[in-house]
């Protein structure tokens, strides 16, 4: 039996929370960007850069279990309302940051807003998978995370037309006043979802996980660390996490040590190819779901990135940074995919199984420093070596996925 992508009954809240996806890929978009900005700007190294990454999803590691217990007891709604006040809070604490013009200040304003976020993503992603049948719920959270992709794709084009233009190291305070701009821009549109959230009703979907409960009772009787899939997933995204945000916070350092002719400004808009690369690639690779298994899509998008990273570390001119673009088209289901496959057999363990999957987030945290001081010290293409051991590891539990998951009786 074929089932709709979403029952009709929740197409309206299906709708409303993929805007937040959006909204949070133009965040994730943005801070790419920001990491050359702040080297140009505030004069640090590539490695000290890589903070801005540490900040943004060290947030998600400390803030995913208590936004997953507190959407447990209050529902995703509160959840969702709560992570746009603490993004919106975020983005509007650029404003001192500028006028303080001191690294540590945006590192604070990016780890305000990345809470936000984190209370975002823990409510969102299992919020859209779990709006239909489970048959369809990676092709659901595909699409919604479509519309991340689309948000990622336009953060870089932003940053490019105004984070760079007239840029010269003698007038950072100028610099920086296009960056503030920006996210005072984006905290008015946040505050509006606010109102819009807060004034639309949304199907509660705490009755119908409880049901799904009793009808694998056996399987929701065993503890989180029973399931070796939910295991593998949250290691998985670990190291996935961290091929992404890697691949794409040095993306424009690849670009002008190994492309003649380009500045930074040109690099940004050649991110935001990737990025649409990425975009484009999760509303075909969601189509082509309907037709090959998630997981066996997922491992051969895997071993692909394993053949792309080995050309980026080549270092030829235009031809690696054609292979980091094509990293982001085959980077594209992988987040949702991996997700979806953890946590799908969780029942009403699933709120505390996404916490620990936005946790595993914090490999975006950790990749960027450590690419960093390969790139300080030898050549960025060099530190593309880290993403593609990340890249085999996405490969081998995809592979795997079928042995290691324990359908419900």
């Amino acid at each position: 039996m074929k089932h709709a992508i979403t029952d009709p009954r929740y197409r309206t809240g299906f709708i409303l929370v993929t805007t937040l996806f959006f909204m949070w890929g133009l965040s994730y978009g943005l801070l790419d960007v920001l990491n050359k900005h702040f080297q140009d700007a505030l004069h640090i190294s590539k490695a000290q850069s890589g903070l801005l990454q540490a900040a943004y999803f060290g947030a998600y590691f400390i803030i995913a279990l208590p936004a997953g217990m507190f959407i447990s007891k209050k529902g995703y709604k509160a959840g969702i309302i709560t992570g746009l006040s603490l993004y919106a809070i975020g983005a509007l604490l650029f404003v001192p940051a500028s006028n303080a013009m001191t690294f540590p200040f945006f590192l604070f304003a990016l780890f305000v807003l990345a809470c936000g976020l984190g209370f975002l993503e823990t409510a969102a992603n299992p919020y859209s998978s779990a709006l239909g049948a489970p048959e369809t719920a990676e092709t659901r959270l595909n699409l919604s995370q479509s519309f991340n992709g689309f948000g990622q794709f336009c953060g870089p084009l932003i940053g490019g037309l105004f984070f760079f233009e007239g840029t010269s190291a003698e007038q950072p305070a100028a610099q920086n006043g296009a960056v503030t701009i920006t996210y005072v821009a984006i905290a008015v549109v946040v505050l509006l979802l606010i109102i819009l959230f807060a004034r639309t009703k949304l199907p509660d979907l705490r009755e119908a996980e409880s049901a799904l409960d009793e009808k694998n009772a056996s399987a929701n009787q065993r503890s989180l660390t029973s399931h070796r899939e939910f295991i593998g997933g949250v290691i998985t995204q670990f190291f996935y996490v961290a091929a992404q945000v890697g691949v794409g916070a040095f993306f424009i350092n690849l670009t002008l040590e190994t492309w003649n002719g380009f500045e930074a400004k040109d690099a940004s808009y050649l991110l935001s190819i990737g990025l649409l690369a990425f975009m484009i690639g999760r509303f075909i690779s969601t189509g082509i779901m309907t037709r090959i298994p998630a997981s066996r899509l997922l491992a051969i998008y895997g071993v692909i990135n394993i053949a792309l990273c080995g050309v980026v570390m080549t270092g030829l001119p235009g031809v690696a940074s054609i292979a980091a673009i094509g990293i982001f088209f085959f980077m594209s289901i992988m987040f949702p995919t991996i997700f979806v496959m953890g946590v799908k057999n969780l029942g009403s363990k699933t709120k505390i199984g996404s916490s620990f999957m936005i946790m595993a987030i914090v490999g975006g945290a950790v990749m960027p420093y450590f690419m960093g001081k390969i790139a300080d010290g030898h050549h960025t293409a060099l530190s593309y070596g880290l993403p593609l051991v990340c890249f085999i590891i996405v490969a081998v539990y995809a592979a795997l996925y079928d042995r290691l998951s324990i359908k419900a009786a």
